[in-house]
């Protein structure tokens, strides 16, 4: 059986302190020890040899491997499991080549400090990453514990909640916890203006006002909340389309024909990680798409330059895959041979040539083919009526 070479360790603003017995023996015992500056001064007074981390960070693995054999720590902030470089780790090295040591994380500080139940408070880390993918949690009574990337983070989620109608929710910024020099900043989100450290925490208590934009992680967003040419999956069959597609953790999204991306986006905002990558000929609606996404809270939107099925190739493997424009026979024939076991897919058709595609395809492989009618209360005259949209044909499968 192999035997653990690669120690884990989580510390704290305490230091070697803060430690348990058996964790400080086994960074006592490192001849190598890795981590940022900041690690190497909580337990400076460890001998061994220092390693910073490498540059460009994707080569930490790499380095790691050359120090096998040795005894080696990794040195991570609070639990090196949540949102930290332990999960990186542990997708690369076996798990019984590494013993984890997780601490206190700033989570847990930082929901005691406030008082908050930690199950009921959405934890996010904007930390090297997109801090627009904030945007998608902002819900009214939403508590928020945020990892942040800098000094100008709370600040710029500030302005996020200002922008969309919720300027008094509380916020309150904390530094270097559990620590000698531990600050505390608290305000409103209209109102903030402090200078806090880089290195810190950020909890958020949202407070709507009356005329707060209400943006739902569950599909159906309101039309209006997307800039488009006026070509679009409309809120209603936008809905029902997500509902087959099924979004899932982490899940991978290939929408053919993206458009201003409002599939795609509400894809990756109803599950926590969810993936999506669009496909789109028109530079001008890929810009609509970014801009979408940026706006609602999917940054990390990966857009390509293509026309199915030239432009599936070499693309990951999704576990969905929504064909809104260009259906044929060559495109699906090329998504369906991709889309992993258990994989959805749904075709939106409004052309009698595409819903022929379709009812063709339905002969082939089954599924659900089904007709969505909408109609909107629209003014007619002085009086109400029912204005009818474009009727959408659908078919939706699942790769069994």
């Amino acid at each position: 059986m192999t035997e653990p070479w690669l120690h884990i360790v989580g510390i704290g603003e305490d230091g070697m302190d803060g430690l348990t017995p058996a964790t400080r023996a086994a960074v006592e015992a490192a001849e190598v020890i890795v981590g940022g500056d900041r690690h190497h001064r909580l337990s400076d007074a460890v001998t061994a040899e220092r390693v910073a981390w490498p540059s460009p960070f994707d080569a930490l693995i790499d380095l790691l491997q050359s120090f096998k054999g040795r005894r080696v720590v990794v040195l991570a902030t609070g639990d090196p499991l949540w949102f930290s470089v332990g999960a990186r780790i542990g997708r690369s090295i076996p798990p019984e080549e590494i013993v984890y040591h997780p601490q206190i994380s700033a989570f847990q500080l930082a929901a005691a400090r406030m008082g908050w139940s930690l199950a009921d408070v959405e934890t996010l880390t904007v930390h090297g990453r997109p801090v627009e993918q904030m945007i998608a949690f902002i819900q009214p009574d939403a508590r928020l514990l945020i990892l942040t990337t800098g000094a100008e983070t709370p600040a710029q989620i500030a302005r996020f909640l200002s922008d969309r109608g919720f300027g008094a929710s509380r916020m309150t910024v904390f530094a270097a916890m559990g620590g000698t020099d531990e600050a505390r900043f608290d305000g409103t989100a209209q109102g903030w203006d402090h200078e806090v450290p880089a290195f810190n925490t950020l909890a958020v208590e949202c407070i709507a006002a009356p005329d707060a934009a209400l943006l739902p992680r569950v599909p159906g967003l309101d039309d209006d909340l997307f800039r488009h040419d006026g070509t679009m999956t409309k809120q209603e069959v936008r809905a029902e389309t997500l509902a087959k597609l099924m979004p899932m953790r982490g899940a991978l999204l290939w929408d053919i024909g993206t458009g201003c991306g409002s599939v795609a986006i509400e894809w990756m905002r109803a599950a926590r990680y969810a993936r999506a990558v669009g496909i789109e000929p028109r530079a001008d609606r890929r810009a609509l798409a970014a801009e979408n996404a940026l706006a609602l809270g999917t940054p990390r939107l990966d857009l390509v330059d293509g026309t199915a099925p030239d432009a599936l190739a070499g693309l990951e493997a999704p576990d969905a895959i929504f064909i809104g424009g260009g259906v044929s026979e060559a495109v699906f024939d090329a998504a369906w041979a991709a889309l992993k076991p258990l994989g959805r897919l749904v075709a939106n058709a409004v052309t009698l040539e595409s819903q022929a595609v379709l009812l063709d395809l339905y002969h082939r492989h089954g599924g659900r083919l089904v007709t969505l009618s909408v109609q909107r209360a629209a003014p007619v005259g002085t009086r109400t009526g029912w204005r009818p949209l474009m009727p959408v044909t659908q078919l939706s499968l699942v790769k069994r």
